[in-house]
């Protein structure tokens, strides 16, 4: 009671012989109150020096540690429309089911025979690829003709030229013979004329031996005549086998012509029929995606399309699926600050939104409705909200996360730490400063090896 009356009030009535006065007044109530503000106290610094884990929490949600696990959309690569749906949202699906049925909506794919007509139309192109392989053939064996009878000709040809070669030899030494006759006849002649001259000799004489020299001058100018004759059949041989090379070379080049022509007829055709067997190829595999099947076993989540006749493009979301069976990871966020606390392996706390917890951060092992993890992967560049991404998976040494657990449910992470006092962590707190840096006993054991 505070005396702040100026009537103080007692002074005028006695208190004590009140019964809840003998409890207030009692020293005895200050002496309990005092042990219990002490016994606290040395509780309290007592707690100062338990150990206590640091930490680094975080917020993220629950993945997958695969991409293929993670639900997706399904996209048709070709134009169409809606033709049939065969599954409802929701329902179940094994890989390989048909989820719907499309049909074509180009001008140029309407032909229901389509890859029947250019089978037929790569055949016939097969046929022409042989046919010009047999024309090509026919030209080689025409080719090969053609050398042979060249070289016949050359042969004939350089028999006469060399028959021709000697019968100009024959005839030279026929025409020397003839020039000894004309001199033997010139030397008779003068002989006789001088005889006859000097009455020794006959006139008969003279005349016989004048008409052998006229024999014999002709027979002489006669081989010359000859000799002329011979060598020119000598030109005349040597331009046969000119002749004949430059006729051979014609026919030869005119037959290897087309015998290119015929390759690249060929060359050509087959070009054409293996983007005919491409034009087939493509066909079939077209036909094929007329139906949209399931790419594994999975949920149909959202029908993105609805209706039947509904025209899309290529590459537009149809259909949505969630697969059926996955590995579940957390994806986290940490401070750029708190990244090199973070190694792969490491352990850490996990807790899923809806699961009830109890949780002393400081004290994993006292915890409850947490589920252990482990650092798989650390992003190298920040995510777009300045912190950077890690990857967490189940931790095969602890208890396994439940099995409702879902794909894009929230969770709370903690990574655990170095241990220290209570006192020190408290102390870091006011002061702001960050966890003790540390790295994992592997690391440090093989820097000290």
């Amino acid at each position: 009671m505070l005396n702040i009356s100026r009537n103080p009030l007692n002074r005028k009535v006695d208190l004590s012989r009140f019964k809840s006065s003998t409890h207030v007044f009692n020293k005895s109530y200050y002496k309990y109150f005092n042990r219990f503000l002490a016994g606290f106290a040395i509780f309290g610094f007592i707690v100062l020096f338990l150990p206590w884990t640091q930490n680094i929490t975080g917020r993220g949600k629950v993945t997958t540690l695969t991409p293929d696990q993670r639900p997706q959309t399904i996209q048709s690569p070709i134009p169409g429309s809606i033709k049939k749906w065969f599954v409802r949202e929701g329902e179940f699906v094994k890989q390989g089911d048909t989820l719907l049925q499309i049909e074509e909506i180009k001008s140029e794919y309407f032909d229901p025979n389509l890859v029947q007509r250019t089978s037929q139309q790569r055949d016939a192109k097969s046929l022409a690829v042989k046919s010009y392989e047999q024309k090509v053939r026919a030209q080689d064996v025409r080719i090969n003709a053609l050398r042979n009878e060249r070289v016949l000709k050359l042969e004939q040809a350089q028999n006469k030229l060399i028959q021709s070669r000697l019968k100009v030899q024959a005839d030279s030494i026929d025409l020397e013979a003839a020039k000894i006759n004309l001199t033997i006849a010139e030397t008779k002649y003068d002989r006789a004329k001088t005889l006859f001259d000097e009455e020794i000799g006959a006139l008969k004489t003279v005349e016989d031996t004048r008409i052998k020299l006229q024999e014999t001058q002709a027979k002489r100018i006669s081989q010359e005549a000859k000799l002329l004759a011979s060598r020119n059949d000598v030109i005349n041989a040597q331009v046969e086998i000119s002749r004949i090379k430059a006729e051979y070379a014609d026919k030869i080049s005119k037959a290897e012509s087309d015998k290119f022509s015929a390759q690249s007829s060929q060359f050509d055709s087959e070009a054409q029929v293996q983007k005919l067997e491409n034009e087939v190829t493509n066909y079939s595999l077209r036909n094929q995606l007329m139906f949209i099947t399931a790419p594994y076993d999975g949920y149909i989540q959202t029908a993105l399309r609805g209706g039947v006749g509904q025209t899309f493009k290529e590459g537009e979301e149809l259909v949505g699926i969630i697969p059926a069976n996955v590995d579940l990871a957390v994806e986290t966020f940490v401070e750029p600050i708190d990244l090199p606390l973070i190694h792969k392996g490491e352990k850490v706390r996990i807790q899923f939104d809806g699961w009830p917890a109890i949780i002393f951060s400081g004290w994993p092992n006292v915890s409850y409705g947490t589920y252990g993890g482990e650092v798989v992967a650390v992003e190298r560049f920040t995510s777009p909200n300045g912190k950077f991404r890690i990857l967490l998976k189940p931790d095969p040494d602890d208890h396994p996360w439940p099995q409702d657990v879902r794909a894009g449910s929230g969770a709370f992470t903690m990574a655990l730490l170095d241990d220290v006092p209570i006192w020190f962590e408290l102390w870091r707190q006011l002061n702001g400063f960050p966890p003790n840096y540390y790295q994992p006993m592997e690391v440090t054991d093989t820097k000290k090896k």
